[in-house]
């Protein structure tokens, strides 16, 4: 299953809408709206815009960061940080939680985690300079837990099919998504 990232800064022709349309025509089946700079009002008119698209696709919209407007819009779930996760009272919305460590992932798990987002496995663009975790990583973190594992960091489509070999459930990509949506064709073509 592919979640695509949104990171309207790095839609170089076209709108970010546009780009989720192609993406879902694409294949993918999860949008996690990533817009961590928008104040609130900003992020509920975008998530309400993305949400009409993900409906139509029969897609699942996931909101970063925002709590209230995952819950105001009725998306799928609610994506947040370890250290947020950590820190917030139970919530009555699925929440996934990004890790970057087994042990984080085993303690997002016991709180109630519906999913972990781990990452970087492979080097990124979108950290530049951070060495990606490899494939011994995922393999370490599924046999310790049982929520699904979506594997973020260097995804494409030469590596799609090993990181799916070693356990993640799911395969999320951002950059690669911004730039040029038919990359969910070739993954899911590939796995």
């Amino acid at each position: 299953m592919i979640y695509v990232v949104t990171n309207r800064k790095l839609v170089a022709k076209g709108s970010l809408c546009d780009r989720l349309e192609k993406a879902l025509q694409y294949g993918a089946k999860n949008i996690i709206l990533r817009e961590k700079d928008l104040k609130y009002h900003e992020l509920y008119k975008l998530a309400h815009k993305v949400k009409v698209i993900t409906e139509r696709y029969n897609a699942r919209l996931i909101v970063n960061g925002s709590l209230r407007v995952a819950e105001e819009i009725d998306a799928y779930a609610y994506h947040t940080g370890f250290e947020s996760f950590m820190r917030q009272e139970k919530i009555n919305i699925k929440t996934g939680v990004s890790v970057h460590s087994l042990e984080e992932a085993i303690e997002a798990e016991k709180n109630g985690a519906a999913y972990l987002l781990c990452g970087n496995v492979y080097e990124t663009a979108c950290k530049p300079g951070v060495k990606g975790k490899g494939l011994n990583y995922i393999r370490k973190i599924v046999t310790k837990v049982t929520v699904p594992v979506i594997a973020i960091g260097g995804i494409s489509e030469k590596n799609a099919r090993d990181v799916i070999k070693a356990g993640a459930k799911g395969l999320a990509i951002m950059s690669s998504a911004m730039d040029e949506p038919l990359i969910v064709e070739k993954i899911i073509k590939e796995i």
